[in-house]
This record gives structure tokens, C-alpha cells and sequence, in this order.
């Protein structure tokens, strides 16, 4: 195991369960103590890590301005923020803006609606793309040979309602480009539904989403269609902010095949 890697598990590890002691990081990661320690020493160099008065480890804001650094650069959030605030507002169910990354959409940012159950996705957590509203938003208008290494991988069910045969996600992609949005229903938690649109860049390819999520039913067609206009004001000004000069809404669009 590299040095970098053990210092990611050790970082991802203080983030989630932090502060802890030595030997219970040691422990938890099943790494030698000496080894830890002098990890944890590095990273503390580094301003990554710091002790407690108690001397237990813990994270330091480094980190945080590392990713806010990175978040500037992408400037998703700060595009999208001011429209997820209005929509959040209007529909009461939370907004949640993800960015494509890796093969998974993450939730780089997200406003909460006033409505009880939700879909209350954590800043910095990741989803598949074969299913969800997002994911499905992003994975219809990505490139044929990447929608294929998608298609052509795993794809557990999270609920009866995920979709996992292939050909029928297939045929489901094909009616998200058809629509321009993308319809989630209970693909990810029962009693949980979701529409999404994507945010595309000067190529033309998909770098984001921007989903609605609540409890009320969303299904194709007229009913959805106040939502879909919101998204696609939204996502149709990111957009164009980030370089895209194509036709928006995103209605019978063409895959980008290179």
C-alpha cells in the first residue's frame, strides 16, 4: 500500500468518525501504530491534521480550503446556487446540484426544501449513474462509448424500481434525450421521486445535473413540466456561462461522439 493511499484512508477515516486516538486510527486501518503515527505527524506538518487538547486527531480546515479552492475553479456551485435557492423556495423540495466526476455524479451542493421526507444527500457523496435522476440526466447525453462502459457494468438495485437490464436503460436514455429531462421514480429510495436536467460545457458534454427532489410524483408530461422549466432556465444559464452554445432546452439533442 502507498503513502498516498494510506494517507487518504487516514483522511477519510478522521472525517467520518474523528477525532480519534493513534492506536484506534491504527486499529481501524489496520496499519502498524509506528506507521500511523508517523502519518498522522506528516499530515499535521502538512496542516492537514491537528491533535485535540485531549490528544486525539482530527482534520484541520486545510482540506476545506483545498476543496474550496477546487470548487472556485469549477465554479459550478456558485453558477447554480442562486437558482437552486429560488427553486427550493418555490417547490419546497431540496435542490441538489452534482457534478460528473469519475463515472458517479457527486453532490457538490445541494438547498433543502421545507418538505419532511427527502432525499437529503450529503455534500460530497456519490451516486451511479444508471440510476436516480441525475445520474440518468448526465449518462443520457455523455458519449456512446462511455454510456456503454456504463451499460455494460453492474448495476445492483437499490429498490424494486431501479432499473438494471441494460437494454431498458437503454431505451429509457434514449427517451431522456428525446424529453431533455430525466425522470426518477423511486429508482433510489421508495416514496422518493426526482426530475433532472444536465449542465453541459463548451464540448457539448455533460458536466453536471440539477435535480428536484421530493415526495410529490414526477412523471413525464405535463405535470412535471413547471419543474422542467425551472431546470432548464437553470441549467441553460450554467451552461452557457461555462462555454455551451447549442440550443437549450435540451429537447431531441444528439450524443457528442468525440
Amino acid at each position: 500500500m502507498s503513502a498516498i493511499t494510506r494517507a487518504i484512508q487516514a483522511m477519510d477515516l478522521l472525517a467520518r468518525k474523528g477525532p480519534l486516538g493513534v492506536r484506534a486510527v491504527a486499529s481501524q486501518l489496520g496499519l502498524p501504530l509506528g506507521s500511523v503515527h508517523r502519518l498522522l505527524l506528516d499530515l499535521e506538518e502538512e496542516g492537514v491534521a491537528e491533535r485535540t487538547p485531549d490528544g486525539e486527531w482530527e482534520l484541520s480546515f486545510r482540506l476545506l480550503e483545498i476543496t474550496g479552492v477546487q470548487l472556485e475553479r469549477i465554479a459550478l456551485p456558485a453558477l447554480a446556487r442562486p437558482f437552486a435557492e429560488h427553486m427550493a423556495e418555490k417547490t419546497k423540495e431540496t435542490i441538489n446540484i452534482n457534478l460528473l466526476s469519475g463515472g458517479h455524479g457527486i453532490c457538490i451542493d445541494k438547498v433543502r426544501g421545507s418538505e419532511g421526507m427527502q432525499l437529503d444527500l450529503r455534500i460530497g457523496s456519490r451516486g451511479p449513474l444508471y440510476c436516480g435522476g441525475a445520474g440518468k440526466a448526465m449518462l443520457a447525453f455523455m458519449r456512446p462509448a462511455d454510456q456503454a462502459r456504463v451499460l455494460a457494468a453492474p448495476m445492483p438495485a437499490l429498490t424494486p424500481k431501479t432499473i438494471t437490464d441494460p437494454d431498458r436503460l437503454k431505451t429509457e436514455l434514449d427517451r431522456i434525450r428525446e424529453r431533455g429531462y430525466s425522470i426518477d421514480d423511486q429508482e433510489v429510495v421508495m416514496g422518493v421521486y426526482c426530475v433532472s436536467v444536465p449542465i453541459l460545457d463548451a464540448s457539448g458534454k455533460p458536466v453536471g445535473a440539477i435535480s428536484i427532489t421530493g415526495t410529490s410524483v414526477k412523471a413525464p408530461g405535463s405535470g412535471v413540466r413547471p419543474l422542467v422549466d425551472m431546470l432548464n432556465e437553470a441549467c441553460g444559464h450554467v451552461s452557457r456561462r461555462l462555454g455551451y452554445r447549442g440550443e437549450y432546452p435540451l429537447v431531441g439533442a444528439a450524443l457528442v461522439e468525440a
